[in-house]
């Protein structure tokens, strides 16, 4: 429940539905997932987000210092989350 893994990604055009994968395999499945796409929200592409959502898996994207606040407050509502956060 509480770990810390590399994700490869440089900015919002690496995340992918290959990039995401490693989201949909963690255990216990997580209900959301919060992307910070760095200094600001970033629009990701419809079909990628639209296949996390057919993995039972919302996604939630802004800019980081958002997402991190967000993810941080899932977490205090003991919400099974994960957060994929590109550094601004």
């Amino acid at each position: 429940p509480r770990s810390i893994l590399q994700w490869n990604v440089g900015s919002h055009r690496d995340i992918s539905h290959e990039s995401l994968s490693l989201f949909r395999l963690l255990e216990p499945q997580i209900e959301i997932l919060v992307l910070g796409t760095g200094d600001r929200v970033e629009r990701l592409h419809p079909g990628t987000l639209k296949q996390m959502r057919e993995c039972g898996i919302a996604v939630e994207v802004q800019d980081t210092a958002n997402a991190c606040a967000t993810f941080n407050f899932l977490m205090n509502e003991r919400r099974v989350v994960a957060a994929g956060l590109i550094p601004p």
